[in-house]
């Protein structure tokens, strides 16, 4: 299991990339390892505002369904619309591969480091 140094994790599995006041949002390997091969990817809307736990899409694979959530709040200003057509490059590059941008002010309190999540996830 991939776990990249210079991102944030979430209890649910999702990392954060941020970049100044945007944060891309997007599953680990752990999660796309444990959902199997996925077939299809909901995206939230851009223009949505989002409080932090809110949904903000799902991945479905052949084994089950999951819900994304905001590790922040903030609006969606971007989606991955690649993944529309090619959900499986989720499994193939996660971290390679986010979901949603979300602009955002203020800090990512209360994200795990990899260090973190790599002792949380084992």
């Amino acid at each position: 299991m991939e776990i990249r140094d210079g991102l944030f994790y979430t209890e649910d599995h999702e990392w954060v990339k941020v970049d100044g006041n945007f944060a891309f949002i997007g599953i680990s390997d752990f999660a796309q390892d444990s959902l199997g091969d996925i077939v299809y990817v909901e995206l939230p809307f851009e223009g949505d505002e989002v409080d932090e736990g809110d949904s903000v899409g799902s991945v479905e694979s052949v084994k089950a369904a999951s819900e994304v959530y905001a590790p922040i709040a903030g609006e969606v200003v971007e989606v991955n619309e690649e993944l529309e057509d090619a959900p499986e490059l989720l499994n193939e590059a996660p971290y390679d591969n986010w979901i949603c941008k979300i602009e955002f002010e203020g800090e990512v309190d209360g994200l795990m480091d990899a260090d973190a999540y790599r002792e949380f996830a084992e």
